[in-house]
């Protein structure tokens, strides 16, 4: 599940994190919303942003050999 959680600061300041999104798309995600929300101070990447996006195949390969004798 992704989730984009919020925390305002009495100063003004406000931190967001991301969960449930693998890789630098999180980045895209969030944008917009930085943009309306103003400088961006720091980033600090989660494990997921370095993980790598696995895609599974539910494909078999088989091979058939006939002999001819």
């Amino acid at each position: 599940m992704e989730t984009l959680e919020f925390i305002i600061y009495p100063d003004g300041r406000v931190q967001e994190k991301v969960t449930g999104i693998v890789g630098a798309s999180c980045a895209e995600v969030t944008a917009a919303i930085e943009a309306q929300l103003g400088q961006v101070l720091t980033q600090e990447p989660t494990s997921e942003y370095f993980a790598a996006n696995v895609q599974e195949s539910n494909t078999a390969n088989t091979q058939n050999t006939y002999s001819d004798w």
